[in-house]
């Protein structure tokens, strides 16, 4: 029997369009079913959008005018100072960024120092259930766990997932878990039976 994890005061489910193809956009968020849009640097790339702050800037902008509530962009850098640059870059054109920082050492400071700053961010690219620790320590207002690619490593996705949020549930952390990486609506399904509330399905 799968344990459900349905936080207390929490209902309201959560779609991000995982995607930074403007044509797709257009077809998806007229629908109304997304809360938002997430992107990072594979999804960038695959759109033809330069990780940069003048071509960030256009297209947060762009996606904004659909109406969502906020769109996830990802920092950037090789080192913590980097990252905290572009991440205040990121999070300064408009209230509705959510700013995404890999789940490393380096991204516990990031993410720190962010916070420092009222800036709202997600750790992204969690594969263990000890990284929803991390992120109810710190605080982040999501942690995004990679469903598709822990089932590729020869894990358990849906179990793993299911883990990591009965340790933010136990905690009574405010970290929402957002799924990221889901290769099938069915997976969608099944986690929300569970009691699985926000997921980013690609366009």
């Amino acid at each position: 029997m799968m344990t459900t994890f349905v936080r207390p005061g929490e209902g309201r489910i959560r779609l991000y369009l995982d995607s930074a193809v403007r044509r797709e956009w257009d077809d998806w968020l007229a629908t109304g079913l997304f809360y938002g849009v997430t992107t990072n640097p594979t999804v960038l790339a695959a759109a033809g959008v330069p990780c940069e702050i003048k071509a960030l800037t256009a297209l947060v902008h762009t996606a904004l005018e659909h109406g969502i509530h906020e769109v996830h962009v990802q920092t950037w850098g090789a080192t913590a100072e980097a990252m905290i640059e572009h991440g205040r870059a990121l999070a300064a054109l408009n209230h509705r960024v959510v700013v995404k920082v890999p789940i490393t050492r380096a991204g516990i400071e990031v993410v720190r120092h962010l916070r420092s700053r009222d800036i709202i961010t997600t750790f992204t690219a969690l594969y263990a259930p000890h990284q929803a620790l991390t992120a109810a320590v710190v605080g982040v207002e999501y942690a995004a766990p990679y469903l598709g690619r822990i089932t590729d490593a020869g894990g358990d996705g849906h179990a793993t997932i299911i883990a990591m949020q009965t340790i933010l549930n136990r905690l009574e952390s405010s970290t929402r878990l957002l799924v990221a990486s889901i290769r099938s609506a069915d997976d969608i399904g099944l986690l929300a039976q569970a009691g699985g509330d926000t997921y980013t399905p690609s366009a």
